[in-house]
């Protein structure tokens, strides 16, 4: 009897367990949206009989958003003035059921700019640039971007393995989606995950093409527009014209120097958690004929019970292949055709440079204390302008890029209510100040950055979500000191 009743209180408890478990699959919404402006899908579709029942079994992902951004600059000069301007608009995502192992994904998006292009040229916006292509606008007068943002196929019959080819979002250490305007910045290429080594995951990518937040078409990887290019108005703003792209590198000189304008970005990640309790993280990246870099990372958590401490180190190597001598070692372009010391760098033609990062994570609860340094060497600048920052995750604060060479960075941040599934019902807060001790020599000075971030998915409509943005920076740069205001809603359905 006993054992009866055993087998029947487990057989209960396992059913109550899968109920529970259904019932809060159920409040789940299809999608949710993370802090770092990454989506979660909930619910996706399923297995279909035949071609038809892709479409037919597909589902549909809408989100509606706005964007308002207000810059203020302590001193305004002729080239620099305090400005306002929003942005509406969305985008439309369909997925496929899946026939053969073989889906697909589509995803349209919107956006429209609202502000004074008599009192805020375009050339003089900061954060808000993204809410429209300003090529478009300056050779068009187009204040809207509508495009397809993704199209792209998977195959999922290698075992443990998943294949994506075309246009799509690529999260690498390296690259990243950043979709915290309005459009996302997307990918045209090959992407391969796979879990078949034990306790790791690997993502691998070729990618081909590029397209920007603030782009209507695709473009080059690594090169900077010039009027060699094309006869547009503004041409560096028609290639990569990312806040970190190396402006060196531009059409005309890579056109002499004989290197493909258009290579490919390779680049990979693998993570790795054969050791309890350690995180083994590395990556890479190589534009051929121009530039590699590589990355390794090891995060061990000390598990105290009621709170755990995690220190981390990181190590980036960077090696020119070709692009120094093109572009030179000063990513803003201005040692291009240089040698010897210039400029405060000691090779004025070499990108080979270094990175050491070291971080302690301190989680109590619902805290989390993040206090971090990174230190770049007094070599060259790193390039990385696929929007993954080399120091995210240690000294990486809202809009602020501390990797030229010889400097040095210091930053504590505080965040409470974070979690992983993108469902923020208690208000997400993040404080964070940063130190950057830069090289006046080559041009950079010393700041401090004070930042403050709100994130809220209302309680009673879990798809409507807020976020407000403020970071101000102290400097010492003239007429440098600043506010950046952002504020973001997104209606997920």
């Amino acid at each position: 009897m006993r054992s009866s009743l055993k087998y029947i209180s487990i057989a209960a408890a396992a059913l109550l367990a899968l109920q529970s478990d259904a019932l809060y699959a159920q409040d789940l919404p299809k999608r949710a949206l993370k802090t770092n402006g990454q989506l979660i899908y909930y619910k996706t579709p399923g297995i279909a009989d035949n071609i038809a029942q892709m479409f037919t079994e597909g589902m549909f992902y809408g989100r509606l958003r706005s964007n308002t951004f207000y810059y203020k600059w302590e001193k305004e000069t002729e080239n620099q003035d305090s400005h306002f301007i929003t942005g509406v608009g969305g985008s439309l995502i369909f997925k496929s059921a899946s026939f053969a192992d073989i889906d697909f994904t589509t995803g349209l998006y919107y956006s429209k700019a609202y502000f004074d292009a008599e009192k805020n040229p375009a050339e003089r916006l900061k954060a808000g640039k993204d809410l429209f292509s300003r090529f478009d606008y300056i050779n068009s007068g187009k204040k809207s971007m509508a495009l397809l943002g993704e199209a792209y196929i998977r195959y999922t019959g290698i075992s443990k393995t998943e294949l994506k080819i075309g246009r799509q979002l690529v999260e690498t250490f390296y690259t990243k989606s950043n979709d915290t305007k309005m459009i996302p910045n997307t990918f045209d290429g090959i992407v391969i995950d796979t879990k078949a080594i034990p306790d790791s995951t690997v993502r691998l990518a070729y990618l081909t093409k590029q397209k920007l937040r603030d782009h209507t078409k695709t473009h080059s990887l690594l090169m900077y527009g010039d009027s060699n290019l094309t006869s547009l108005q503004h041409p560096e703003w028609s290639q990569n014209d990312d806040s970190a792209m190396h402006k060196g590198l531009t059409y005309s000189r890579l056109k002499v120097a004989g290197v493909d304008t258009q290579a490919p970005l390779i680049t990979g990640d693998i993570h790795n958690k054969t050791f309890e309790n350690l995180k083994l993280n590395a990556s890479f990246y190589t534009v051929p004929e121009l530039i590699s870099e590589v990355m390794a990372e090891a995060n061990y958590k000390i598990d105290m019970g009621t709170y755990s401490l995690t220190p981390g180190v990181r190590y980036i190597k960077q090696f020119d292949k070709g692009a120094g001598k093109i572009g030179g070692a000063a990513y803003n372009g201005s040692l291009a055709g240089k040698t010897g010391a210039a400029g405060g760098y000691k090779e004025a033609d070499s990108l080979d440079s270094q990175m050491i990062a070291a971080r302690l994570v301190t989680r109590y609860q619902n805290y989390k204390l993040n206090i971090g340094y990174t230190h770049v060497f007094d070599e060259a600048d790193l390039i990385t302008p696929w929007r993954g920052f080399p120091t995210s995750g240690y000294t990486r604060s809202m809009a602020r890029y501390n990797w030229q060479a010889n400097t040095k960075s210091y930053r504590i941040e505080l965040v409470r209510n974070a979690n992983s599934k993108g469902i923020y019902k208690k208000i997400f807060t993040q404080f964070s100040f940063l130190h950057t001790d830069a090289d006046e020599k080559k041009g950079y000075y010393d700041e401090n950055y004070y930042y403050a971030g709100f994130v809220q998915n209302l309680p009673g409509m879990v798809n409507l979500q807020w976020r407000l943005r403020l970071g101000y920076n102290d400097t010492k740069k003239p007429d440098a000191d600043s506010l950046d205001a952002r504020f973001e809603i997104n209606y997920i359905f």
